[in-house]
C-alpha cells in the first residue's frame, strides 16, 4: 500500500471523519480562541456549522467562522441570511454533539432554566444530542454562587462541561476562568462521540505517569534513544490533572511545556527513570506507564568523545525493566502499561499483560498512520486483565488519554 493510500485509510478511521459538529460560540473575550478549534475539526474531515450570538459577533465576525467551517453561520431566529424560521429545529438533524465555547454566565444560566430568546438556546432547547459546555469568565463570575448552582445542575441533567483553566485572565486578574485549550475541547468533542462526557472523577487521588523517552549515554555528546516524543504521557498526566487527582509526571528528556498543576520531575536515563517513578509510588493511588524508557544502553560509557574515524563496536547490555519492577516492588491499586509494537501488535502485547501483572494494557502498532511516534493522534486497543479487550477509532492523543482514564478511575480504591 503507498503512502497517500495509507493516510486515507488512517483519515477514514478517524472518529471525527465525517462526523457533524455543532459549535456554539457565546459573547467573550476568549471567542477568538475557537477559530482554531473549527480548523482542528475540518482538518480531520469533521463537517463544522457555527451559531454565534450577538454579542459573540462583537469578539469574532461572522464571516471568520463561515469561512473556516464552510458553512454559512446562524445568528438570527427569523430573518436571517440561511433563510430558514426552523434551523434551531433542523440542527437536530445535522448535529451529532453541540459543544458551546466559550460558554458564558449568560448562556449557562439560560439553558439552566430553560429559557430560549435566542438562536443559540433556542437550538439547544431542541437537540437531543450530547451537548457540552466549555466554560470561559472572569474568576469572579466563576466562582459566584449563582453560576456554580446553575453548573451543578447542569450537570446533574447529563450536561458535560470543560472546565475552565487557571491562570492570567483578559481582566488581569488571576484565578479559574480561561477557555480550556484546544486540546481539550477537541477531546471532549472526540468522547461525545463516544458517548462519554467530560468528568471530575479523580479528586483525592494521586496519579503517577511516566513519559517520553530516556537517554542512555555513549560519551559527552552522544547518547543511545527513540523516537517517544512524551505526547501521550503528557496527555494522560494534563487530563488527570483537570478530573481533579493530585499528578506526578516523570518525564525523560522532551520539549513539550509542562502541563499546568502537574509536578513534573524531569530524568535523562532508564536509571534515573526508575529511581524517580518508585521514589513516587507510596503514595500512589495508580501509575500509568507511558515512557518509553531505552531497552538497552552502552555497556561503556566514555569519558571523552569518540573521535570521527576511531574504530568503534557498540556493545550494549539490557536496562532495567521499570513497569516489572514497579509491580513486584511497589504496586498501586492500579498499574497501567502500554505496548508499542509493529505488525501483529495485540498478539505481541498480550503476554506482558500478565508477566507485568498490569490491571491494563495499551496497545498500539506504531507503524500505523498516525498512530506512532511525533503525531497528535493515536489509534489503541486496550486489554483488561480478565481478558476483554476495546479497539478504539483513532483519536486525538488527549481523547485517548480521557478513555484510558475513564478505563481506570472505577478500579481506584
Amino acid at each position: 500500500m503507498n503512502r497517500a493510500a495509507t493516510m486515507m485509510n488512517a483519515h477514514e478511521t478517524d472518529i471525527l471523519h465525517d462526523r457533524r459538529i455543532a459549535l456554539g460560540v457565546t459573547g467573550g473575550i476568549a471567542a477568538f480562541k475557537v477559530a482554531g478549534l473549527v480548523t482542528a475539526l475540518r482538518k480531520r474531515g469533521a463537517q463544522v456549522r457555527v451559531i454565534m450570538t450577538e454579542a459573540a459577533t462583537w469578539f469574532v465576525t461572522p464571516t471568520s467562522f463561515a469561512t473556516l467551517s464552510g458553512n454559512e453561520v446562524g445568528l438570527e431566529m427569523f430573518g436571517g441570511t440561511l433563510r430558514d424560521e426552523l434551523q434551531h429545529v433542523h440542527m437536530q438533524d445535522f448535529a451529532e454533539v453541540l459543544l458551546i465555547a466559550p460558554a458564558t454566565a449568560d448562556i449557562i444560566g439560560k439553558i439552566a432554566h430553560g429559557l430560549a430568546d435566542d438562536l443559540l438556546s433556542t437550538t439547544v432547547m431542541a437537540l437531543t444530542c450530547p451537548v457540552v459546555l466549555a466554560p470561559a469568565m472572569n474568576v469572579h463570575m466563576w466562582q459566584n454562587p449563582i453560576v456554580q448552582r446553575n453548573v451543578a445542575m447542569l450537570r446533574e441533567l447529563g450536561y458535560g462541561f470543560v472546565m475552565p483553566e487557571a491562570g492570567r485572565l483578559a481582566s488581569g486578574a488571576e484565578g479559574e476562568g480561561r477557555l480550556a485549550g484546544t486540546d481539550f475541547l477537541l477531546a471532549a468533542v472526540e468522547r461525545a462521540l463516544q458517548g462519554a462526557l467530560p468528568r471530575y472523577d479523580l479528586q483525592g487521588k494521586t496519579i503517577v505517569v511516566s513519559a517520553g523517552p530516556t537517554r542512555e549515554p555513549l560519551d559527552p555528546v552522544r547518547f543511545v534513544s527513540n523516537r517517544s516524543t512524551g505526547r501521550m504521557g503528557y496527555a494522560l498526566a494534563a487530563e488527570a490533572e483537570r478530573r481533579g487527582a493530585e499528578v506526578i509526571l516523570i518525564s525523560g528528556p522532551t520539549e513539550l511545556p509542562a502541563p499546568p498543576g502537574v509536578d513534573v520531575r524531569p530524568v535523562t536515563t532508564n536509571a534515573e527513570m526508575k529511581q524517580a517513578v518508585l521514589a513516587a509510588m507510596p503514595n500512589a493511588s495508580a501509575f500509568v506507564s507511558a515512557a518509553a524508557p531505552a531497552d538497552y544502553r552502552p555497556a561503556q560509557v566514555h569519558d571523552r568523545k569518540i573521535k570521527k574515524g576511531e574504530k568503534l563496536v557498540l556493545d550494549l547490555e539490557q536496562t532495567d525493566d521499570i513497569l516489572l519492577a514497579v509491580g513486584e516492588q511497589a504496586r498501586p491499586s492500579v498499574l497501567v502499561g502500554f505496548a508499542a509494537e509493529t505488525g501483529d501488535a495485540v498478539a505481541q502485547a498480550r503476554p506482558k499483560l500478565a508477566r507485568k501483572n498490569l490491571d491494563v494494557l495499551v496497545v498500539n502498532d506504531v507503524a500505523e498512520a498516525g498512530s506512532g511516534f511525533g503525531v497528535d493522534t493515536n489509534r489503541v486497543t486496550i486489554l483488561r486483565r480478565d481478558g476483554s479487550e476495546s479497539a478504539l477509532p483513532l483519536m486525538s492523543k488527549h481523547a485517548v488519554a480521557a478513555a484510558i482514564l475513564d478505563e481506570i478511575a472505577p478500579l481506584i480504591s
